[in-house]
């Protein structure tokens, strides 16, 4: 068995074309008590279709939430592309150093602060990803995999695949991400 990141498929799209880096997580209505905790440093992400909206990503990837929007998988399957490994995360408190990390993402600006409003209390984790896309491979959907919650287990094994971006460009994002957050 091997965890999966429940994200939306215009983020796994984002994180495959190297567009994205980093994810910014509170964990889902069902972790409300925990908030986001890593299940695994290495993880298939499995996308999601539910809560995206035009309000919700920056312009410049409208074309991405499009793409996915037209491309659902049949019904009562889903599509899994890619897998990611966590290099780094960080707990962040101050609202400053989340909005220094929007170069990092395709979130809106306002999509953010309405995460952050979300049980203020919690901070909000950032981390770091590198993202590896393999064969495309069709998963039934269980019934398990069904609402807010970030992680669900998948009966599938990693393969070799390529990654989003090339070594020292994953490097070089990563020393800035760890500039930011201190």
């Amino acid at each position: 068995m091997m965890y999966a990141l429940k994200e939306w498929a215009t983020v796994v799209k984002a994180l495959e074309q190297g567009e994205q880096t980093v994810i910014l997580r509170k964990g889902g209505i069902l972790e409300t008590a925990s908030g986001f905790n890593i299940e695994s440093k290495k993880f298939f992400l499995f996308p999601t279709w539910e809560h995206q909206e035009t309000k919700y990503v920056k312009p410049k990837f409208h074309e991405f939430l499009k793409e996915v929007l037209n491309k659902k998988p049949d019904e009562g399957f889903n599509k899994v592309t890619s897998y990611a490994e966590i290099l780094f995360e960080k707990d962040i408190e101050s609202n400053d150093v989340i909005n220094n990390l929007s170069s990092f993402h395709v979130w809106s600006d306002s999509y953010i602060q309405e995460r952050r409003n979300w049980m203020p209390e919690k901070p909000m984790k950032a981390v770091f990803l590198k993202t590896v896309k393999i064969p495309e491979f069709n998963l039934p959907l269980e019934p398990e995999f069904q609402g807010c919650k970030s992680w669900i287990e998948l009966n599938s094994n990693f393969q070799e695949g390529e990654s989003a971006l090339k070594d020292n460009k994953i490097k070089e994002k990563l020393e800035e991400f760890k500039e930011i957050v201190g």
